[in-house]
């Protein structure tokens, strides 16, 4: 089950980070540079609700990998930083890796 709790949020945490890059990096722009707000409206939302999913999957592994809880709080700040998501899924992929060889499970990614 922590193996799946550690997927789940690296795959939650690389959507907040795609979706933060595409908010700040082109919907932004189109608001404030082509006047549509409606971009940011629309890509804001869904930012906003992979955001939750992001913070709740963190809870999640808090709850079920009983990680150390800097790595929760590590990972709520990297959802405000842009790129910053996909240094910390880097530590969360080596994470995976090292409880999949103690549980004996061949790694595929």
């Amino acid at each position: 089950m922590s193996i799946t709790a550690l997927k789940f949020v690296r795959a939650v945490g690389i959507a907040d980070g795609v979706s933060l890059i595409v908010l700040l990096f082109i919907a932004m722009p189109m608001k404030y540079m082509a006047g549509m707000p409606l971009a940011v409206s629309i890509v804001g939302a869904i930012h906003g609700g992979i955001f939750v999913t992001y913070v709740l999957a963190l809870l999640l592994a808090q709850i079920v990998v009983r990680w150390n809880i800097i790595w929760s709080v590590l990972g709520v700040a990297a959802a405000f930083v842009p790129f910053a998501n996909f240094f910390l899924d880097r530590k969360f992929k080596k994470m995976q890796k090292e409880r999949e060889e103690e549980a004996g499970i061949q790694a595929i990614s």
